[in-house]
C-alpha cells in the first residue's frame, strides 16, 4: 500500500522537526558500538528528506547534535564530526539534483574548523535551491538560543535601537536562529522516548508531537508518511473549541 496516497496534500505541515533518536540502541542490538549506529543513520536522513520533499513540506529540521552532546566520550564526538563532514560532501550532488537548500542553526562556531568550512560551503552551494529547506541543528540548545535572543534584544533596548513597548512575539521570532523558517507544525521523535530534549521550545509552541518506537536507523519514507497521516487525523485548535473550527 502506498501510504502517500492517503495524505491530503492541501494539509501538509509546512515545517517538520525530527529528533533522530535510537542510534546507540540500534547498534547495540547489532552487537556493534554506538558509532556504527550513527553511520547507519544516514539512510533515514535521506529517506525522510525525500519523503518530505515529495509531499511538498517546505522545511525539515533535524536535531543532529545538541549542546549537551559535547559531554559524550571524545571518540564518539570526533566520529560524529567526521561523519558530518563526509556526509555533507557526499550528499551535495543529490542536494543540488533534488533542490534541497541546506541551512544550519546552533552555536556553529563551536564546531571543528573543518566542519564549519564544509558546512558553509554546502550552504553556499545550495542557497538558490527552492524545493525544500533542510536545517541541521548543530551544537544546538533551545534555552541557549532564547537566552541569546534576549541578550541581543536587551542590548538594542539599552542602545535605544528598540522601544521596550514594541517588543512582541515577532521581535523574539526575528532574533532566533529560525527567523527564516515557519513555526514547527509537527515534531517526530523516534526510539520510543517521549520528551523534546531542549529542541525548538519556542518554535514548537503549537506543534503536534508524534512519538514512534522505531529506532532512527530503521526509519524510512513509509514511517514518515505514518507521522503525516497521524498529524492530519488530529484536530489543531490553537486555543479554540471544536465548534468554533466547524463554524
Amino acid at each position: 500500500m502506498d501510504k502517500k496516497l492517503h495524505i491530503d496534500l492541501q494539509r501538509v505541515p509546512k515545517h517538520v522537526a525530527i529528533i533522530m533518536d535510537g542510534n546507540g540502541r540500534w547498534a547495540k542490538g547489532q552487537g556493534m558500538n554506538r558509532i556504527f549506529g550513527h553511520r547507519n543513520a544516514l539512510t533515514a536522513v535521506r529517506e525522510s528528506v525525500i519523503a518530505a520533499s515529495e509531499i511538498n513540506v517546505e522545511a525539515i529540521t533535524l536535531y543532529a547534535f545538541s549542546t549537551e552532546n559535547w559531554k559524550r566520550p571524545k571518540i564518539e564526538v570526533d566520529a560524529l564530526m567526521n561523519l558530518l563532514i563526509n556526509s555533507l560532501k557526499k550528499e551535495l550532488p543529490d542536494f543540488m539534483k533534488n533542490g534541497v537548500k541546506v541551512n544550519s542553526i546552533g552555536c556553529i562556531e563551536s564546531l571543528p574548523k573543518k566542519a564549519q568550512k564544509v558546512l558553509a560551503e554546502v550552504i553556499s552551494e545550495t542557497r538558490n535551491n527552492t524545493k525544500i529547506i533542510l536545517t541541521f541543528a548543530l551544537s544546538y540548545g533551545s534555552r541557549e538560543e532564547i537566552v541569546n535572543a534576549m541578550k541581543t534584544i536587551s542590548k538594542k533596548v539599552v542602545n535605544k535601537e528598540l522601544d521596550l513597548e514594541n517588543i512582541d512575539e515577532n521581535t523574539i521570532n526575528n532574533h532566533l536562529y529560525t527567523f527564516n523558517l515557519p513555526h514547527v507544525d509537527l515534531m517526530i521523535r523516534t526510539s520510543g522516548e517521549q520528551r523534546i530534549s531542549n529542541f525548538l521550545l519556542w518554535q514548537m509552541a503549537y506543534a503536534e508531537l508524534y512519538f514512534t518506537d522505531i529506532l532512527w536507523p530503521d526509519f524510512r519514507q513509509e514511517h514518515f508518511y505514518d507521522a503525516i497521516i497521524e498529524y492530519q487525523n488530529r484536530e489543531r485548535r490553537f486555543g479554540k473549541t471544536s465548534e468554533q473550527l466547524t463554524e
